[in-house]
């Protein structure tokens, strides 16, 4: 198990050094930076100077190693917009991120797996095609349109919670469940094929000939196995939430790591954009590496892989 974690972490170093190149090296690529930060009024000499000022005259690799290496200690330089140091901004926002995140994935989690089940063990009826009309909907209704559709039904016509905020644990209902319902589908389709799967395998069979409880053959037995890709999709989709969130947030006026991220790109805040996709890129990565360490703690033959 420690050589299969030590072999993880090592490729999880490996992808946040190519995403933090790869964030780098696409906002240089964009265009010139100077020229963007002075604004469309800007001489050719006030231009230069920022250039020199921010050290954009320097060699791109030499630039990168001197960001990577600040990033390092969490120094991540000051917004161009705000005048604060981007360490304050993140810490201020990500909060309202991790909260609405969290609320979002045990929404989904708590909706996709029990209605996976039972989706399973009721195949070819009614209630199995009305599990998956319910995926095949929240596939293909953009999260965004069903956020406006939550804030008209429930915050103006029914006034039964807040359209926008984030003050209380009002302020997240309506959110949560605008970024929940995106991540549903995916998860309670992957429970129902897997419980299809392992129910008509020969364990399963030996131990109903054995007389065991239908409630322990599906939880303890079945369940089990089949819910080891849904532990890995269930951070992969979590990951998603939070890179993800900058629709949801800015639909509802959270003050978010995803708010945030609009507003540095909407005003060219280049320090504050490169510091928030390098950070939820690492938490992506981290909880990539979790369900990893969890589904081999789960399933043995995973470590050997």
């Amino acid at each position: 198990m420690g050589t299969f974690i030590v072999r993880r972490i090592l490729v999880a170093m490996s992808v946040a050094l190519t995403i933090s190149i790869v964030s780098f090296m696409l906002l240089h690529l964009s265009g010139d930076l100077a020229t963007s930060i002075a604004g469309p009024e800007a001489t050719a000499e006030q231009v230069e100077q920022i250039r020199v000022d921010y050290g954009l005259d320097r060699p791109i690799v030499s630039q990168y190693l001197d960001w990577l290496g600040d990033a390092l200690t969490f120094d991540f330089g000051r917004s161009y917009y705000y005048q604060s140091t981007v360490v304050d901004l993140i810490v201020d926002r990500m909060p309202v991120t991790l909260t609405l995140g969290g609320l979002a994935l045990a929404l989904a989690v708590g909706i996709s797996i029990p209605l996976g089940v039972l989706a399973a063990l009721k195949r070819d009826t009614w209630i199995d095609r009305l599990a998956l009309l319910f995926a095949v909907v929240g596939q293909a209704m953009p999260s965004f349109w069903f956020g406006l559709t939550l804030i008209v039904v429930f915050a103006v016509t029914l006034q039964w919670l807040p359209a926008a905020g984030s003050d209380g644990w009002q302020h997240f209902v309506l959110p949560a469940i605008a970024l929940g319902y995106y991540a549903t589908p995916a998860m309670m389709r992957l429970t129902r094929t897997g419980m299809l799967e392992v129910l008509e395998s020969d364990y399963i069979r030996t131990a109903r000939a054995k007389g065991l409880r239908t409630g322990s053959v599906i939880f303890k037995h079945a369940l089990r196995n089949a819910i080891i890709p849904v532990v890995a999709l269930a951070a992969v989709e979590l990951g998603f939430m939070l890179g993800g969130s900058v629709v949801i947030e800015s639909v509802f006026s959270l003050n978010g790591l995803g708010q945030l991220a609009w507003d540095a790109i909407s005003r060219n805040d280049y320090p504050v954009v490169q510091a928030v996709v390098l950070i939820i890129a690492l938490f992506y990565i981290v909880l990539t590496l979790l369900a990893d360490v969890a589904n081999a703690a789960l399933d043995p033959r995973i470590r050997t892989r």
